[in-house]
């Protein structure tokens, strides 16, 4: 195992991963998560969508950023597929708040002219995955290193999340994630696998987008997304 992959998967990395929820918030606030067992189901179809979709793009995009004489277009044209794969604009948001931040603190960790290259191509700020897979191959990690790191903060954001939420038992909500490491493994070889653009997956979760958007629009919120 690369050990840059531990520190990608760090909820101390200072990208401002902590402040999002990835849904869990607004699934509290109206009931759809109140305990462990819901917590489990939520994660689970997380990671089986948007988890997944998340983790090919960035396995896209660290096989992108290792190869030779890669141009600006490039990187662009992957930002647009990940664009196309985020129906809710409250979701595309979030996700380009949080590539840009990893972006923003990756270049002074893993300084590269793969990050500078990226960061000029999608001025706005590349969508999450599109960035944690830059950043992987910057740091000498594999595509599957940047599917399994996507995969992870995928479920362990909202699981930290719950645990502020609902008070839950900080062990407990361990125990609900040592018991997705099967799918975790499985989500990564899946999207590893995928290498031709047009072939990444392209799962809809309508469950997440509507929570993401009415999120929104509460007016007191915890976590920006």
């Amino acid at each position: 195992m690369n050990a840059a992959l531990l520190l990608l998967a760090d909820s101390r990395l200072p990208a401002g991963g902590h402040g999002h929820s990835g849904g869990a918030e607004e699934a509290v606030r109206i009931g759809a998560i109140t305990g462990p067992e819901d917590l489990a189901r939520f994660l689970r179809g997380r990671l089986a969508t948007a988890g997944l979709v998340a983790a090919a793009l960035a396995a896209a995009a660290c096989r992108l950023g290792g190869g030779s004489e890669v141009v600006e277009g490039a990187w662009r044209g992957l930002d647009t597929e990940a664009d196309a794969r985020t129906a809710s604009p409250a979701q595309r948001s979030a996700s380009r708040t949080q590539g840009r931040l990893l972006l923003r603190s990756a270049r002074r960790i893993w300084p590269s002219a793969t990050l500078d290259l990226a960061a000029r191509a999608v001025p706005e700020g590349p969508h999450h995955p599109i960035a944690l897979g830059a950043v992987a191959a910057a740091a000498g990690c594999t595509p599957h290193d940047a599917a399994l790191a996507t995969a992870y903060t995928s479920i362990t954001g909202p699981a930290t999340a719950a645990v502020r939420l609902l008070g839950l038992d900080p062990v407990v909500v361990h125990r609900v994630l040592a018991g997705l490491v099967p799918d975790l493994e499985g989500v990564a070889r899946t999207a590893h696998a995928r290498t031709a653009w047009e072939d990444l997956p392209a799962h809809a979760a309508p469950a997440l987008d509507l929570l993401a958007e009415h999120h929104l629009r509460t007016e007191v919120r915890l976590f920006v997304s």
